[in-house]
């Protein structure tokens, strides 16, 4: 095991790969020269030249679209948007060419590329810096979404990613970055589509990707102080679901916090909320608890943003809600 930061564990992903197989190259924003707005892609152009690793222009379409062709090429590129604000520009290439392709061609095609993007907000970047945008990307069929939490996921699912024949969303949290963690040393991979229990409890079961989980485990904490013994459940990817995961954790607890820093109206939340209805709704001895961002923009004000976040203690007071 080494230890490593969030950002650090990426960077080797993308190195062990780029070793491995040529075919895998790089481009985006600012990430050859400059290393990436968030050192992620740091010394990669040093190591294999400018010519798969690609500084382009600020054009998040064009980059997608080029994505796309390059991955029914034959290569595997992994393209990185600086701020997942301005996936919205990718969504042409997302939803009518890169999420259908496989089904218009009848398997015949491959699309074996990876976007990688950061969101969420805490860092003060205002409303167009800061959204957290992965319920309108997992709503697309075809694309998978994953969003882990930890140095050791961030590393090993990458790598998953990068390996994976469809397209893949690679969400990343601009305050995990610098989080440190042990993660395995050599080619270890992380399979997309499975949970993982990242603290065991049998009074109630919190649910949360990427950035929640660490709120969530702070909130296991103090509900542990309230004599309240919390099962927190790093999703890790969005789409695919671990369905089984879920109804597992209900089985125990019988009550269910659902965390997503993104919006709460057609959120992923509320999706969530509605598969645990589908598959686990003997087991609930409660409604299911929603902890997510209210639905207008994010503000530059640290004090405003600060109380429109989820936290630790918004979702302390929803599992005790759920407990009544």
């Amino acid at each position: 095991m080494a230890l490593m930061r969030y950002g650090e564990a990426l960077n080797a992903a993308l190195r062990e790969e780029m070793q491995a197989d040529p075919s895998v190259f790089l481009f985006g924003e600012d990430i050859g020269r400059y290393g990436g707005v968030f050192k992620v892609t740091k010394g990669l152009m040093e190591e294999f030249g400018d010519s798969r690793v690609r500084d382009t222009p600020i054009s998040e379409q064009a980059m997608t679209a080029m994505a796309v062709t390059a991955a029914m090429t034959g290569t595997r590129p992994v393209l990185e948007i600086m701020y997942a604000d301005f996936v919205p520009l990718s969504l042409d290439a997302l939803v009518n060419q890169a999420s259908i392709y496989n089904y218009v061609w009848n398997g015949q095609v491959r699309m074996p590329f990876v976007l990688r993007t950061q969101g969420g907000g805490g860092a003060g970047a205002g409303a167009q810096h800061s959204k957290a945008l992965d319920s309108m990307l997992a709503h697309i069929p075809g694309i998978k979404v994953v969003a882990p939490s930890t140095p050791a996921d961030a590393k090993g699912m990458l790598k998953a990613a990068i390996r994976d024949d469809q397209p893949v969303v690679f969400l990343e949290h601009k305050l995990l970055y610098n989080i440190r963690g042990e993660v395995p040393e050599g080619d270890v991979i992380v399979p997309l589509g499975k949970a993982a229990v990242m603290r065991e409890g049998t009074d109630v079961s919190i649910f949360a990707t990427s950035k929640m989980v660490v709120e969530a485990v702070k909130a296991a904490e103090l509900l542990a102080a309230d004599g309240v013994s919390a099962e927190v459940v790093d999703l890790r990817s969005l789409r695919p679901l671990d369905v089984g995961a879920i109804v597992a954790s209900i089985a125990k607890t019988h009550h269910a916090v659902v965390v997503n820093e993104g919006w709460r109206f057609c959120g992923y939340a509320a999706e969530l909320s509605a598969t645990i209805m589908d598959h686990a709704f003997d087991e609930l001895d409660a409604p299911v608890m929603r902890v997510t961002l209210p639905d207008m923009p994010i503000p530059y004000s640290e004090p405003l943003e600060t109380a429109m976040l989820p936290n630790a203690a918004k979702i302390r007071s929803a599992a005790l809600k759920a407990l009544k």
